[in-house]
Order: structure tokens, then sequence, then C-alpha cells
């Protein structure tokens, strides 16, 4: 039947994004995140970086907004699924309609960095929104086992930590002021990345509420991902900064 194709092909797309959170890590140590303040200044098409942001983030607030539309949510009728799609598009309500319009300046980002990220947030969006208002089963006292309620718990704390750190980094330079600062405050006294640190936890919270292979697979991805960005930003900082804390780790308190 339909309903079996589509579920089988939503693990498999989950299994694929997972192998595709490998496949970026490993290409991602070798060739670097070409945007920011390591993008190539010779790329020929470059956009304003608000509205790239703004844009690109904005499939995996729509797509699951227009599925759920199109067609009945069969299993939005479940608080459980209900609370876990609300999860993932208030992230994305902060990333695509908030987020952007923060950004102070902010260098130009190139054109197929943006196509990258515009397809991966199509494909996520519809992969987490029709899992969760189509498949899901979830028992009627999911909403009080301890795997929800402690996911839920780290998905709020990861948002925290994200929109505090993003708040630290747009506050580093005073009005006039150019040219980069070590950030302090917060965990990034712990740590070079803590904007990153708080969307992993953030995505292992959603992961683990959802107790799915398709939350899990978005966690994976964004690791793998974040992980090149993180260390990167490490090795730059040591390269830039002769007083940079020595005692910082790259994105996990304590750990690494």
């Amino acid at each position: 039947t339909m309903e079996l194709a589509e579920r089988f092909l939503l693990d498999a797309l989950a299994y694929l994004e997972c192998a595709l959170g490998f496949l970026c890590y490993v290409l991602l140590k070798l060739v670097g995140s070409p945007y920011g303040r390591y993008a190539s200044p010779r790329s020929a098409f470059r956009l304003p970086a608000r509205a790239a942001w703004a844009v690109q983030e904005l499939p995996s607030l729509a797509v699951p907004l227009l599925a759920c539309a199109c067609a009945p949510a069969e299993r939005l009728n479940r608080w459980p699924n209900c609370i876990l799609l609300t999860m993932f598009l208030v992230h994305y309500a902060q990333r695509a309609l908030i987020f952007p319009f923060l950004i102070r300046g902010g260098k130009p980002m190139p054109l197929y960095t943006f196509i990258l990220a515009f397809m991966f947030c199509t494909y996520n969006g519809y992969l987490q929104s029709r899992y969760l208002s189509q498949y899901a089963v979830y028992a009627d006292n999911w909403l009080t086992d301890p795997r929800f309620l402690t996911g839920f718990v780290l998905w709020l704390l990861g948002m925290l930590i994200n929109i505090h750190s993003d708040h630290v980094l747009r506050n580093l330079r005073k009005p006039g002021e150019t040219g980069y600062k070590i950030p302090r405050g917060g965990l990034f006294e712990y740590i070079t990345a803590a904007n990153y640190f708080g969307e992993v936890v953030e995505w292992c919270g959603y992961a683990l509420a959802s107790w799915s292979i398709q939350g899990w697979a978005f966690a994976v991805f964004t690791f793998c991902v974040l992980l090149t960005r993180a260390q990167q930003h490490h090795q730059w900082y040591h390269e830039k900064f002769e007083d940079y804390p020595k005692f910082r780790k790259i994105m996990i308190p304590f750990l690494f």
C-alpha cells in the first residue's frame, strides 16, 4: 500500500541522512566550511546574509505547515505528536523569522552554500513533519515517560544556550567597531563553539523525546556538520589570538 511504501521511504531517508552526516564530516574536514569568515572573496555569486539565512531556513517551517494543510494529519490528534512537531517548528520559527534580522552586518553567503542549506531544510522538514504527522505512534503515557521528559528539558536547555550564545557573538563588537574578538561569557568561558553545542544538545533532546530513527538521524547530521565547523573555529581562534584561552575545549565542555 501507499502508506507502507511511504513509511519505508521515511525510514530510508532517515538512514540516508545519517550517512550524509558522516559524508559531510569527511568532506568538510577536507575543504572546510566555505561560508562566513571562511568564504572565498572570489566566489562569483554571493547573497546578502540576512536574506540568505531567512530563505534557506524557511523550508523547515513552510514544508511541515504545508504538508499538514494539504493532507489529513492523522497523528496530530495525539499530544505527543503535536508537541514534538511544535518543538521542531519553534526552532525554525526562531531561525527563519527572528535570527536573520538580528544579524549585524554579516558576510555575504556563497550561492552554493545557500542552495545546499535550502535543500537540506526541505529534505529534513519533510522527513520530520511527515513522520510525526502521519506515522509516529506513541503510548498514551508517553508525555510522562523519562525519555520524553529528559529529551524535552534538553531541547529547551539547548535552544536557550543557542540563543544566548548567538546574542553574545552579536554583541562582541560595539557600534562602529570592525574585526574579530574573543567571545566571553556564558559557555564561551569553557568551549569555543557554545552556539553549536546548544544546537547539538537541542536536537539530541528532540531525538530522545521523539525516540525515532528520524529524530536521531537529524541529531547525528547536526553533530557531524557542526563539529567540523567548531574544529575550524577553534583552530582559527588559536592562530589569530595569542592570548586565546588554552583550556577552552572545542564544542563539548570538559571533553573536547
